[in-house]
Formats: C-alpha cells, sequence, structure tokens
C-alpha cells in the first residue's frame, strides 16, 4: 500500500501526549495542517489508514471497535484485490466524544486498471482512546457484513484460431478436470478412466506424489466426459471440475507450434478483457461497483496448412524414436507444418528448438560456401577416396565407397564426405558461418506464435575443425526447424522471414546478404541430382523433387542421427530421425509425407 497523507484530523489531548503508543482522536477541528506541529502523534483515523497502506492487517483492525470483523474483512480485501492501494484522510469533524471522517480510496488493480472512491467512517471515545466504529463500508461503498469483495477480468467472446484456410484450427472449449483425492477407490476410478490410458497404477503412484492433496488424473472434453460422467459423479473422493481452454477442433490434430499460439491467442484474450469489481454475498448475489467493458477481439489466422500437418504426423506415427518434420513455404515464409511423433514429444519441441549435428544435410552450406568463394564449379573435378586423412581426422566415407575423381556435383549427390571435408579446408575460417546465415542456419528470430532456434555454426579458426564442420559434425548444431530454413532459402535465393501468424512476419537478429545470383541454382540442380541419381533415389518417383540426405554421428560415435531436407516447388522441409542409424527412416518419412500429400 502507499504512504498515508491528507489532512491532520484529530490530535491527541495534552494528558496523553506522554503516552502516544496509545491511540486516540483528534481534541480539535483542523484545516490545512496541523497546529500541534509534525511531531504530535497521528489521529486515530490516520493511523488506521496508514496500518492499512502499509498492509498491516492487525494493527488496522486494533484500532476499530470489533478487531475480529475487521481482520476478516481487511484480510479478504486484500485477497481480492491485492495491496496496491491507498486510504488518505479527507475530511474529518468532531462533536465530543464522536467524530466523523471521510476516506479517499485509490487502488491500482490487475492489469493497471483504476479504482477511487469515497469512503465515511466514525469514531468515538468509549473511555480513554478513540477507536474507529467497524463497518465494511469502510473498506468500499456500501460494502455490508453480508458481502465479499472480488475482482475478475470480464472476457470477450473468445476470438478463434483459424488455418491458412481460414478453417477453424482452435476454439475455446469447455474441459473437465477429474480430481481424486487419496479416500477414492483408484482402482474403481481406474476402471472408469481405462478407455483414455488411465490405470490404477498411475493413478496410485500420483496421489503417493500427492502427500495426501488431490490430483488431477484427467482432463476430458466434453464429448469424452458424457459416457463417465454419471459413474465418476456416484464415486467417493472423485470431483469434477470444469473449465475452459482453448483446444485443437480436431482433437487428433497436434503441433509444437500451437502452445505458441495459445500464448499469443490468451495475451490477446488477456489485453482486450473488461473487468469489474463485485460485492458477493452468501447466496453468491452480485453488485457491481466499479469496472470496465471488454473489448472486441480479433480471430487469429495462421499459415499452418492442416492437410500438411495430418500428412506430417501420419508420416512420424510408425517411427519408434524421436521424430519431427518442418514445412515451410519458401516464397512467404509460411510456417506448413510441424510435426513430432509422441517419443519426441516427450522431450519437447524438438522439432522447432531441439540442436543436433545435421550431419551431411550441411552440405548445402559447404557447397554453397565452396560456390561462392569461386574456387570451384558444380563441374570442378575433384578426388574422392574412400577413406582420407584430413588435418589428422581420419574421414571415411558411408562404408567406404570411393568414386575417383569426378565432378564437384557427383560427390555431392553420392554425399561424399572426403571431397567435401577437403573443400572446407580450403575456406576462411568464417565462411561456413557466413554462408549458414545467408540460408538462415544461426539466426535468431522473433516470431509471433513460434519460438525457434535455427542452430550455431561457430568460427572454424583450425582446419581441423573446418574439416568437422564441413560434413556437419563437431561443432555445428541445427534444428529440424533450422534445417527447413535452409532448404527454404536454397529454393528461394534468400531467407524468407519465418511466419506463423499471417501478417506477423519474424523480425531477424541479423539480415545478412543474399546468395549471388545463380549460386542458389546450381545448388538446386545438385541437390536434384542426389533425388535422381544419388543417396535418396527411393524417392525419384515424387516429381520435382530435389533433395540432400544426411547421418550425423553423436555420443560416442557409434549412433547416428538420420536426416533429409527437400524442396518440392514451393514446399520445403526437413525430416529428422533421432538415433536412426542412418538417413533411411527420414528418407522413408519423407516420402510418407510427400506422396500422402499430393
Amino acid at each position: 500500500m502507499g504512504n498515508v497523507s491528507g489532512m491532520i484530523d484529530w490530535v491527541p489531548n495534552a494528558r496523553r501526549v506522554a503516552a502516544p503508543a496509545v491511540l486516540v482522536l483528534a481534541a480539535a477541528i483542523t484545516t490545512a495542517c496541523n497546529p500541534f506541529g509534525p511531531d504530535q502523534p497521528q489521529t486515530v483515523a490516520e493511523q488506521y489508514a496508514e496500518a492499512v497502506n502499509n498492509d498491516d492487517v492487525a494493527a488496522a483492525a486494533a484500532l476499530t471497535d470489533n478487531p475480529s470483523a475487521a481482520t476478516a474483512a481487511l484480510q479478504q480485501m486484500f485477497d481480492a484485490l491485492g495491496t496496491d492501494g491507498t486510504f488518505t484522510v479527507a475530511e474529518s469533524s468532531r462533536d465530543g466524544s464522536s467524530g466523523e471522517f471521510k476516506l479517499d480510496a485509490q487502488w491500482k488493480l490487475a492489469g493497471d486498471k483504476q479504482w477511487n472512491y469515497q469512503t465515511a467512517g466514525q469514531a468515538s471515545q468509549p473511555d480513554e482512546d478513540w477507536l474507529i466504529h467497524w463497518d465494511p463500508s469502510l473498506l468500499a461503498p456500501g460494502l455490508t457484513a453480508e458481502e465479499t469483495l472480488q475482482f475478475a477480468p470480464v472476457y470477450p467472446t473468445p476470438a478463434r484460431v483459424l488455418d491458412r484456410t481460414g478453417g477453424e484450427l482452435m476454439s475455446q472449449q469447455v474441459v473437465t478436470l477429474v480430481q481424486v483425492d487419496p479416500t477414492a477407490d483408484a482402482a474403481g476410478v481406474a476402471a472408469v478412466l481405462a478407455p483414455f490410458g488411465v490405470t490404477a497404477a498411475s493413478l496410485q503412484s500420483d496421489l503417493a506424489g500427492a502427500q495426501g492433496k488431490p490430483i488431477t488424473a484427467i482432463t476430458l472434453r466434453e464429448s469424452d466426459l458424457t459416457a463417465v460422467e454419471p459413474a465418476l459423479m456416484a464415486m467417493p473422493g472423485v470431483t469434477l471440475a470444469k473449465q475452459t481452454r482453448l483446444l485443437t477442433v480436431d482433437r487428433e490434430l497436434s503441433s509444437p507450434t500451437l502452445n505458441d499460439v495459445a500464448q499469443k491467442w490468451q495475451e490477446s484474450n488477456d489485453a482486450a478483457a473488461g473487468w469489474t469489481v463485485q460485492a458477493v454475498n452468501d447466496e453468491a448475489a452480485t453488485r457491481g461497483l466499479v469496472g470496465g467493458d471488454p473489448q472486441p477481439t480479433q480471430d487469429i489466422p495462421t499459415t499452418l496448412d492442416v492437410r500438411l500437418q495430418r500428412s506430417a504426423e501420419a508420416a512420424l506415427a510408425p517411427i519408434p524414436q524421436a521424430a519431427a518434420i518442418v514445412a515451410l513455404q519458401p516464397s512467404t515464409g509460411d510456417v506448413l507444418a510441424v510435426a513430432q511423433n509422441q517419443p519426441a514429444d516427450q522431450q519437447g519441441p524438438i522439432a522447432l528448438t531441439g540442436l543436433y549435428p545435421p550431419g551431411s544435410t550441411f552440405k548445402t552450406v559447404t557447397a554453397t560456401a565452396a560456390l561462392e568463394g569461386g574456387a570451384v564449379t558444380p563441374d570442378t573435378v575433384l578426388p574422392c577416396p574412400g577413406t582420407e586423412n584430413i588435418e589428422g581426422r581420419q574421414i571415411p566415407n558411408d562404408e567406404n565407397f570411393e568414386l575417383g575423381a569426378v565432378p564437384l556435383h557427383t560427390a555431392f549427390a553420392r554425399s561424399c564426405n572426403t571431397t567435401l571435408a577437403r573443400l572446407a579446408v580450403g575456406l576462411a575460417p568464417d565462411a561456413l558461418t557466413n554462408t549458414a546465415a545467408q540460408l538462415g542456419l544461426g539466426v535468431d528470430y522473433v516470431t509471433p506464435g513460434l519460438t525457434t532456434v535455427t542452430g550455431s555454426v561457430p568460427r572454424a579458426d583450425s582446419a581441423a575443425a573446418r574439416v568437422e564442420s564441413g560434413i556437419g559434425q563437431g561443432r555445428v548444431t541445427a534444428s529440424p526447424f533450422g534445417m527447413a530454413l535452409v532448404a527454404a532459402s536454397i529454393a528461394r535465393g534468400s531467407v524468407p522471414a519465418p511466419t506463423m501468424i499471417t501478417g506477423e512476419p519474424g523480425v531477424a537478429d541479423r539480415t545478412p546478404p543474399a546468395l549471388p545470383p545463380g549460386v542458389a541454382e546450381q545448388l538446386r540442380s545438385m541437390m536434384g541430382e542426389t533425388v535422381s541419381a544419388g543417396t535418396a533415389t527411393t524417392l525419384k518417383d515424387i516429381p520435382g523433387l530435389i533433395g540432400k540426405t544426411g547421418t550425423a554421428e553423436f555420443g560416442d560415435n557409434t549412433h547416428a542421427h538420420g536426416w533429409f531436407v527437400g524442396v518440392q516447388g514451393d514446399l520445403a522441409f526437413a525430416v529428422f530421425v533421432s538415433d536412426a542409424g542412418s538417413s533411411a527412416p527420414a528418407l522413408e518419412a519423407a516420402g510418407r509425407f510427400l506422396r500422402a500429400s499430393r
């Protein structure tokens, strides 16, 4: 609470000056100043206001003739309105052993809401000490002993979240929390909730961890609740609590980015909300004291393509390891699909923020840097031995395949590690860092409705470090989103601004230059050969597809992640499969995704 201020009202009589701890009303009416000087004890009205402003319930209540009632009412006021309020004495008068006063109140409520009002009170001197006659209306105009204060937001008609076609993607829906306390029959509750995956063992474990407190066993949509509600309501120890939540209209649809969209929806809803302070009596009747009306809200249009989202989710479903697909529209930067399977969901939003070595998919960056530097063209003939010691690091090709001397485009399509690692040695220490940024990798974005991390490509000052970086190992990391952005940048020739909410593109922490004319086209041709005659020929039946496979060692180098990045028309995407051993599972998932999307 704020500091007490205003006129000095009642000052103590001379007999009480020697005992300032005793609280008394003034012996005279004052006007604009205290004639007894600033060091005199405060009046009981001002002492009450100061105690309230200091959030000292006990001290304020002790100044009244009903401390217990005052304590309960003051504490309830603080619980309801917070403590950011100031009471000041506005007026005062005295007639013998009784007096009257008025208090000005200024509240700052949640969300910078303001409530200013005035209340009136009475005081008397039954014995030596002055006491304020307790009345709940001291706290708020007309408040009675049967009423309590309540502050609440008043929400507008909730906005909807739309997909890129304008179809309803998410809406506010009623859900029911099934709350179970320790007295409930866990086995019986589990039997009713078995269709939703709840078991007696899981309930008992959760109850044990709650240390005697109730737990929420599950949250059910209205359509799910209908069949089990009667049985649950009849069970001792089970309580059903309804709430509203923003949910996908299609219950099967899931995307890690929807959490960020939901947060934006909530922020928009909160910003538009009105408010009210009410007096509520024991029968739940309410009396409005002050408030403001809610403002209209606008539906939130997203860039998600539901058809592609469903295809991506279905493509990942058979994979036992954590896996993700991110799809973007290169021409606009629109996020078309962000999907994960259940093992990935258990690890968090890995599609958007998980960082992994990108392996050979990073050869798109290495080849771009070499082409941009002018040292080679796609037709430059280079050696591709099966294994080679490069700057002290033995670099093998997959199963030590060797091609001899071949054009760069062939070495790229066949994913020749020895060729690309040797090219990386000749690059400048910051070449891969700068080229990666030209393709969006290592750039940070602030994007409404989308939280992402693209990756990291540190400067490689030693030749040995450039060997590792050149084949997507060492300290190079990328997220599936980051590699999808690389593919989109290759398709476009420059980095598109990622966009999740239509009309609200992401803002980059820097703006790297676009690729030189012709370089992106050369890379696209090399990626086309990867599909037609290289490591991704299992997808060559898909019209217009270009791409790059990747296998990335991690840990003790006996495990490897699988990757595939690709472009088909105005669709760019990345597929990631954790601990896949090779790129094959990622290629298979890409095939399921693209073929289902036709």
